[in-house]
């Protein structure tokens, strides 16, 4: 079983490590420099996002305060709105549009939006072929079988959830984004300069999704490049 342990397509997982280090590098800086900008209208994140919620005609989602920096998230099983320790009380512009973006995701849920209801669905299936995939393939390495090929192809198949995964969370996280960049201009939250400056945030956060998703297709080739091509008589 040569090369599972290390081999020369190792640099495929390193390029997207590095693809996934700089993006998030990007949106830490973005988002500190942002939040040195107070907001005019003098609002924090939380008070924010209730007015945001409250003009889309959502009052059933609670707004929480979570530990930690960047860790905000939309949690549609409980209907709750978790703002971080560096977005909830501040007054930033940089606080204000992370938390506008989380209550986009709020209103995706809402209104039903389809690939958000994709994303949560394939949740389970994602996890399970990445839980899988690897046990799979070695599995069909270590047989000497008709079948071994057939067992590795499914679990490269199991691999690609976590591709799938990745792929359909694009559309939802840039389509949260504009839904952000539009309520903060409907309800006057954010002055002009101040939306360009909260872009500016919402773009930098938005392309740790894409090195996300690259970092998976490079891993996901890695795998296919491995086991692939290999035939009964390796």
């Amino acid at each position: 079983m040569p090369y599972i342990y290390w081999d020369s397509t190792y640099f495929l997982v390193i390029i997207g490590a590095v693809i996934c280090m700089i993006a998030s590098a990007r949106v830490n800086s973005t988002f500190n420099k942002y939040s040195a900008y107070r907001s005019m209208s003098g609002m924090t994140g939380a008070q924010a996002a209730e007015r945001i919620l409250h003009a889309a005609g959502i009052y059933d989602v609670k707004i929480r305060r979570v530990s930690g920096s960047l860790t905000d998230h939309y949690n549609p099983a409980n209907k709750t709105l978790n703002l971080s320790d560096s977005v909830c009380n501040e007054t930033s512009v940089a606080a204000v549009g992370v938390a506008a973006h989380e209550c986009g995701h709020a209103i995706q849920h809402a209104r039903g939006y389809l690939p958000l209801r994709l994303r949560s669905a394939f949740v389970p299936i994602a996890n399970f072929g990445s839980m899988l995939a690897w046990p799979v393939i070695i599995i069909g390495l270590i047989m000497n079988s008709r079948s071994s090929m057939m067992i590795i192809n499914i679990g490269i198949f199991l691999f690609s959830f976590a591709v799938i995964f990745q792929l359909i969370t694009l559309p939802v996280e840039f389509d949260a984004s504009r839904r952000a960049m539009v309520q903060l201009r409907e309800q006057g939250i954010l002055g002009d300069q101040e939306l360009r400056y909260t872009r500016k945030v919402l773009s930098a956060a938005a392309l740790t999704y894409v090195a996300s998703a690259a970092a998976a297709i490079l891993q996901l080739l890695r795998v296919i490049i491995l086991f692939g091509g290999r035939n009964r008589d390796d």
